[in-house]
């Protein structure tokens, strides 16, 4: 057993890499007689089936911050942090129902076009600069950063190179061929994403039963941590203050998770590009059965390695190899790459692979969105309005190049942070209550007016900076901070609306019918199906 990589490892990583780049560069080719236009680099030609949809949605949400960010905090923390995972399925329904029968028939591009149809132009640059901080200092930064952390863990290679090279990689296909790109590369990426993190857990669960197999293992890991196994924390865990128990479920999650799955660029991108909504839908509903499998990838291992760790007879059988890069309580993000270290030659290439591809393929999708905001909300509004074509994508090229030259400088600045995956939360959490009660109440309430979501959107920051710092023990988990700033928002927006219009309805309202809302039998069986599941593994674990 040796912590480095060996030549069959290299052979399937450089394969993977290879079949990467050629399907990227294949189908970014330009047909003959047509040149790209917008619709082909930002919305992939509004062509995408719906496997393709539900499957780039995933690798797009997928990334370092789950893998690494997440095993680390099922290392800390345990089975409690599945909430994120299975709590979006949910609201990947609830999106899919509610949210993008409005979105589609619109005609929309991006999420700040939205806004400028709902509101003002004002509004919507203001919305757009929020989002391009947020996806390029915090984003695209945390995820170069815990790639980078993955690869000098495995390999050995000094952080900084890392950083570059994963950037490189993305950028070689995502920048030229756009949302195209990075899609149809996405259906491969979620194939050797899901492969090789199961093989991961298999490894786990199956060293830590000495041999005996996968279930006689996770069975090992739930008697000898079952502290681990509670989905709702009491007050007394250290870790209450990250997943405040119930209100998991009832309070600030929700916040997190709507505003991700619902108004973030680079998430709903891919569905505006489908076909037509019932094949939106379909995929939809497609990413919120995957996302209930996730938790078996991303964060089982980190609970096995947590008891790995603790267990003085399995560290003796691991070798020196196991005494490398151990994860601890404060370095709980080191347990993904730790775990790689003890596959079987071959397989941690594979392995490697999928956790490339989950850091890769999310970045990806992090600068075709960026640049799709920039370019579309920024650029042709303020700079060149008349811009053909050509133009237009190329200046979505140089902003992607643009932002990720800066993530690339920011990154290493992130060293040190523990549980990146909380941490990404938390600080995403500054911004979202103000972005997603401006939203619901545009979507839903007539009566919203665009003086007042201008205003609620701007002082949802301080509210949200104020509950932060404030030494109120009440407000200290951060999920109580974001339940409790979008409440104040909508109640600031609300008010001023009403003060503004006398009750009336706002002009540039949005008519809602039932029939826009009607769903296939389908998509309607599906929805019910994850509900079951999910209150089946609510009851299991509660």
């Amino acid at each position: 057993m040796t912590a480095g990589f060996e030549m069959w490892d290299y052979v399937v990583f450089i394969a993977y890499a290879i079949l990467i780049l050629g399907v990227g560069l294949w189908v970014s080719r330009d047909k003959d007689g047509h040149q790209k236009n917008a619709e082909d680099y930002f919305l992939a030609s509004k062509s995408l089936p719906w496997w393709a949809i539900g499957t780039s949605l995933i690798a797009a949400n997928i990334s370092a911050e789950q893998f690494i960010g997440m095993s680390g905090s099922g290392f800390a923390l345990g089975l409690a942090i599945a909430s994120y995972e299975w709590m979006a399925a949910l609201t990947l329904i609830i999106v899919g129902k509610y949210f993008l029968p409005i979105f589609i028939e619109k005609g929309l591009y991006t999420i700040p076009e939205f806004v400028e149809k709902r509101f003002s132009t004002n509004l919507k640059t203001i919305l757009a600069v929020f989002w391009l901080a947020l996806y390029i200092f915090v984003n695209l930064a945390s995820v170069l950063y815990l790639g980078g952390l993955a690869i000098e863990t495995i390999m050995g290679i000094d952080m900084v190179y890392a950083i570059i090279g994963l950037a490189l990689f993305a950028a070689a296909y995502s920048l030229y061929g756009g949302l195209s790109a990075v899609a149809w590369t996405d259906v491969i990426q979620v194939v050797f994403l899901v492969l090789g993190g199961l093989v991961t857990t298999y490894l786990a669960l199956n060293t830590v039963s000495g041999g005996e197999g996968v279930l006689a293992g996770f069975s090992k890991v739930v008697e000898t941590a079952p502290e681990k196994f509670h989905m709702i924390l009491e007050e007394t865990n250290d870790n209450y203050v990250n997943l405040p128990g119930i209100w998991v479920l009832v309070g600030g999650l929700w916040v997190a998770n709507l505003y991700y799955w619902g108004f973030n660029q680079y998430i709903i991108q891919r569905t505006l590009a489908a076909k037509s909504l019932k094949e939106s839908q379909k995929g939809i509903l497609l990413a919120a059965f995957l996302k209930l499998i996730i938790p078996v990838v991303v964060v089982v291992p980190g609970i096995a390695a947590y008891v790995m760790v603790n267990d003085p007879s399995i560290m003796a059988n691991l070798g020196e190899a196991g005494m490398l890069n151990v994860p601890t309580t404060d370095q709980a993000d080191k347990a993904y790459p730790w775990l790689l270290q003890f596959l079987p030659t071959g397989l941690k290439g594979v392995a490697f692979a999928a956790l490339a591809a989950a850091i890769v393929s999310s970045l990806a999708s992090m600068l075709n969105s960026t640049s799709t905001i920039f370019t579309m909300d920024i650029y042709k509004q303020y700079i060149n309005k008349d811009a053909d074509d050509k133009t237009t994508v190329n200046v979505g090229r140089i902003s992607a190049a643009i932002a990720l030259l800066i993530a690339v400088i920011v990154a290493p600045l992130l060293g040190g942070i523990d549980q990146a995956f909380q941490f990404i939360q938390e600080y995403t959490g500054v911004v979202s209550p103000g972005i997603l009660a401006v939203f619901i109440l545009g979507l839903f309430w007539k009566k919203t007016t665009n003086n007042a979501a201008i205003w609620g959107a701007i002082l949802s920051i301080p509210i949200a900076l104020a509950l932060k710092f404030l030494p109120i023990p009440v407000f200290e988990p951060w999920m109580h901070q974001m339940g409790i700033t979008t409440l104040l928002t909508m109640l600031i927006i609300a008010v001023l609306s009403n003060m503004q219009n006398k009750g009336a309805d706002d002009p540039k309202a949005i008519p809602l019918t039932k029939e826009l809302f009607k769903t296939s039998p389908l998509f309607n069986i599906g929805s019910f199906a994850v509900m079951i599941i999910l209150t089946v593994l609510y009851s299991l674990f509660w």
